[in-house]
């Protein structure tokens, strides 16, 4: 872990001298958090780049790290360090001085970090019966982004080809996993390096969103809450809670240590809390969703007259390219151009915002086009690269699909039952901000409670021309809710949601503003305010509990197949090709070899048509002439045979009992099927 800790460090001082070069007004903590982002995401690309030259090793993740550390010669000098100066300045005094109001932010923080560390702690568990999550929406997960990082450092798979469909470039964003490979290849241990990043990245969306929404809506308690709202996201499933609680015997701390289900995501639901099916299961969103805010705060800034940018920026394209490039849209955009090796689906949100964003505000056409200028350089060739080979089939990812998860059912219900009130309120919060806001009395007319709230460091005024471009600025997000709606964005539709969280995201200032603003009010609003709160995050809270409670041990690989998975490492060359069971968990991921196919699930949610592929397989476990014939075809090394090969395809082991064993534990056998 240590390992793993210390480079992390060593990439955030880099990604933290770079925000320096776009962002001259934000704090420490969000330099440090977004530091943390921008350095492993430009590092990752930047491997990326280098092991096309160098081949994926020590050599190229030493110069990647190295060119990392290059930005901070721009901040130890001139503008910057002063900037950097009275930062560091600016943190020490909140550090100074114990009062209640900076105890309750260190306790927020701390609470949330040690947070993240149980519950991302369950993400992957080593014991001696073998490889666990505790997850219960990781068990397909967990084995195929150990295939991506094992493919990395054990199997020579670079450029890499896709390790579930070998012949194929591998089009899944996988910079996050070539980050874990790279802190695995220096000496960490695999489980610690996906634990410190996913604490690193999870801890830095909570600073990033929280203080995109202070930007919003100027209150930092309901900032705080912000968070709270997206990690405890739920819908009304804690009602089909008390009625389990109801019809059985257990009291209700006996039931909360025993929870048999999910109450997010079921058969009942479909929005799934975002830890447990999002966070914990899609790496590459929980990298790219804190670097998607980030530009997205950069849109909001571009696009709101009353955060104008600096003459010498504002002018860069009347008067220098130099000023062009340098400039904090263009470097913005850079950043957010790596984005369709990360998460693609936050670059499509980008591209749908700044659209709008443009429309709404032509006269700032020259900054979004410098932003997307940005954005082409790295987004383009990256596209085409991972376009180019691929066997994912771009047509599988749009067609009309209308309601979502709701398609078979009464829209309005299916809504209200997966996200709870969280409508209602996201409503009632954008009437609240555009009929109230915190008046400054500049042509408003003050409301109730506008003395006391004047008095609250925690609310900074907001003027009626805000709120207005605060709701413009929402049309895009509402906009991907109605599109989410009306198409599928992915070959599978639920994969919608990897949009639809970003409405959330754009939605959770207005409902938190409405919390504030009820419990502003007087004793009931107070009370209202609690129970509303409740009530949005009582089932999130719920499977989330569950989860960090280590009430239940899901088994990925068997003590068998990490055997197995071991000695092939060492008995096959790493390029090598087997044939396995199409499924989730084969033991060779755990070797970093290429599989002819596995779990048809993630081929066809990737959109891969895999079915000839499927009958062959079948086809080859059978054995005989056609079975050579077909190892000939697909350029078959070594064929598995473990207890799924014999449940789900019958294999013919007299035929394969002809082939030299190269590898056997227990009812694991690895047998070699092609001549030297």
């Amino acid at each position: 872990m240590l390992i793993a800790i210390l480079f992390i460090l060593i990439l955030t001082l880099g990604g933290i001298a770079i925000t320096y070069l776009f962002e001259k007004d934000e704090p420490l903590l969000w330099r440090v958090t977004a530091g943390t982002i921008i350095g492993q995401c430009v590092f990752g690309t930047i491997l990326f780049l280098m092991s096309f030259v160098f081949g994926f090793g020590t050599a190229s993740i030493l110069i990647a790290a190295f060119v990392m550390l290059v930005p901070i010669a721009f901040v130890i000098k001139g503008e910057n360090k002063r900037i950097l100066t009275h930062d560091w300045a600016k943190a020490k005094g909140k550090l100074e001085g114990a009062t209640l109001q900076k105890f309750a932010a260190f306790a927020y923080y701390a609470a949330f970090l040690i947070f993240f560390v149980f519950f991302f702690d369950r993400a992957m568990i080593v014991t001696a019966e073998g490889i666990f999550t505790g997850g219960s929406n990781n068990l397909g997960d967990l084995p195929f982004h150990l295939g991506i990082i094992f493919g990395f450092t054990e199997g020579s798979n670079f450029p890499p080809q896709n390790p579930s469909f070998a012949g194929a470039k591998f089009a899944y964003p996988f910079i996050a996993d070539l980050g874990t490979a790279a802190l695995v290849k220096l000496g960490a241990e695999v489980r610690w390096a996906m634990l410190v990043q996913n604490v690193s990245w999870a801890f830095a969306l909570l600073v990033i969103f929280e203080r995109f929404v202070f930007r919003l809506i100027n209150d930092h308690a309901a900032a705080r809450l912000a968070p709270v709202l997206l990690f405890l996201s739920g819908g009304l499933g804690f009602l089909w809670f008390f009625s389990d609680y109801a019809a059985q015997s257990k009291n209700i701390f006996q039931l909360l240590m025993d929870i048999g289900k999910d109450y997010t995501i079921s058969q009942e639901f479909r929005w799934g809390n975002s830890l447990i099916t999002l966070f914990i299961t899609q790496r590459s969103l929980l990298l790219g969703m804190p670097l998607t805010i980030i530009a997205l705060g950069g849109l909001w800034k571009i696009f709101s007259p009353q955060t104008q940018r600096t003459r010498e920026e504002s002018g860069a394209g009347k008067r220098s390219l130099l000023l062009l490039f340098s400039s904090s849209p263009f470097l913005l955009g850079l950043l957010a151009g790596m984005l369709p090796l990360i998460h693609l689906h936050s670059l499509l949100v980008l591209f749908v915002v700044t659209v709008f964003l443009l429309i709404m505000r032509p006269a700032k056409w020259g900054e979004f086009a410098i932003f997307g200028v940005g954005v082409c350089v790295i987004a383009i060739p990256e596209l085409i690269w991972s376009i180019t080979g691929s066997a994912t089939r771009a047509a599988e990812f749009f067609a009309f699909y209308f309601g979502w998860e709701s398609a078979q059912s009464n829209i309005v219900w299916a809504w209200l039952k997966n996200t709870g009130i969280f409508i209602p309120m996201l409503l009632a919060g954008l009437y609240l901000f555009y009929k109230h806001g915190y008046e400054t009395g500049h042509g408003d007319k003050p409301t109730r409670g506008h003395k006391k709230r004047q008095k609250d460091k925690d609310v900074s005024p907001i003027d009626s021309g805000h709120r207005f471009n605060l709701l413009l600025f929402y049309i895009p997000f509402a906009f991907l809710f109605v599109l989410a709606n009306v198409v599928k964005l992915a070959p599978w539709e639920w994969d919608n949601i990897k949009v639809l969280i970003y409405w959330m995201v754009g939605s959770i200032p207005f409902v938190v503003f409405a919390l504030a603003w009820m419990w502003r009010q007087n004793a009931f609003g107070k009370i209202a305010s609690v129970i509303a709160l409740f009530v949005l995050i009582a089932s999130g809270g719920l499977d989330v509990w569950r989860t960090v409670s280590r009430q239940h041990n899901y088994r990925v690989f068997d003590p068998d197949a990490i055997k197995i998975g071991e000695r092939l490492r060492f008995a096959t060359p790493p390029n090598s090709l087997f044939l396995n069971a199409p499924t989730y968990n084969t033991a060779i991921v755990l070797s970093g070899r290429l599989s002819l196919m596995r779990y048809p699930g993630h081929l066809d949610s990737h959109g891969i048509d895999y079915k000839e592929r499927e009958s062959d397989v079948k086809h080859m476990y059978r054995g005989g002439l056609a079975a050579r014939h077909l190892f000939e075809k697909y350029g078959i090394e070594y064929v598995l045979i473990s207890p799924e090969e014999r449940r789900s395809l019958s294999p013919n082991e007299s035929f394969f009992g002809s082939f030299p064993v190269v590898a056997e534990s227990g009812e694991y056998k690895v047998y070699k099927v092609k001549n030297e």
